[in-house]
């Protein structure tokens, strides 16, 4: 069961999509360097923009255990898990949370697609 609201994940969604849309947004889709905060550094450029506070300001408001559902419906909706595995995945993004979840999150293009999908298995949609 999905304990979200969904319109904060979709007023999330609508904020990574308009992060994404920017022509000077670049993120790889595999990191270039083996640290754990490679994430941060590509998206440390990025950092005065409107769209990725509102979208940091979003995430850090969010309970750690909201940060850890977000990220589990990243990982349900990309393919990682299945709908009968959410506790599972829920399990996991419990054990990886780290306070930079915003940064981790905004570090992949397709989030915004990812969520749609996640919040599709559980019967949702955004009607923006």
């Amino acid at each position: 069961m999905l304990e979200l609201n969904p319109e904060t994940v979709c007023f999330l969604i609508d904020k990574a999509r308009e992060f994404h849309a920017k022509e000077a947004v670049v993120i790889p889709e595999e990191p270039t360097q083996s640290s754990g905060d490679w994430a941060r550094q590509v998206l440390a450029d990025h950092a005065g923009d409107a769209s990725y506070q509102e979208f940091q300001a979003a995430v850090r408001d969010l309970e750690p255990d909201q940060q850890v559902a977000i990220v589990a419906l990243m990982w349900l909706g990309r393919g990682d898990f299945g709908p009968d595995e959410w506790q599972n995945a829920l399990d996991q993004a419990k054990d990886a949370w780290t306070p930079e979840t915003a940064d981790y999150l905004m570090a992949h293009p397709l989030l915004a697609d990812y969520w749609t999908e996640g919040l599709a298995q559980f019967g949702h949609r955004c009607d923006r």
